[in-house]
């Protein structure tokens, strides 16, 4: 599993300012780690699709914002992210939790519906599915960034 001291020592490598942010079960997890580190700031949401303007916000007022929040409330805020994404050309980064993706037995519409929303989106997204996988967050963010182009990491949840 993924630490919270790993993830605030990769947000602070890449100068993350805020994580707006409506943590499931696995992000929820690194939610002490990132409040003690006090940078980035932690900006919770209500709901999804409010993420993804305060993000759009922050970024138009220099700032770099992460949006993190579980495969299920991005489908809810499809629209607000689409908006943002395409019409605006606000190039937001994301984490999204892939629920279930690593219990391939459970019966989860969740699990195979993520990577085709983003396709359809056409957002620039890799997965990670393990621990060792991690660095790979930071290399996409990074070209992710230095190309102008929204992303997203799908990090894969259920058993790590």
């Amino acid at each position: 599993m993924i630490s919270g001291e790993q993830v605030v020592a990769t947000l602070t490598e890449l100068a993350i300012s805020h994580v707006v942010w409506l943590p499931d079960s696995t992000l929820g997890t690194w939610e002490a780690a990132l409040e003690r580190a006090g940078t980035p700031r932690l900006v919770r949401v209500c709901r999804e699709g409010e993420a993804w303007a305060i993000a759009a916000g922050l970024q138009l007022g220099g700032q770099r914002p992460l949006v993190m929040m579980q495969c299920t409330g991005l489908f809810e805020s499809g629209d607000s992210l689409r908006n943002f994404v395409h019409d605006y050309q606000i190039p937001l980064f994301a984490l999204i939790g892939h629920r279930n993706q690593l219990n391939p037995g459970v019966n989860d519409s969740a699990r195979t519906f993520a990577q085709p929303i983003l396709e359809a989106w056409q957002l620039d997204c890799v997965t990670i599915s393990n621990a060792a996988e991690w660095p790979r967050f930071a290399d996409h963010y990074r070209h992710c960034a230095s190309t102008g182009r929204a992303g997203v990491v799908l990090l894969a949840e259920g058993r790590m």
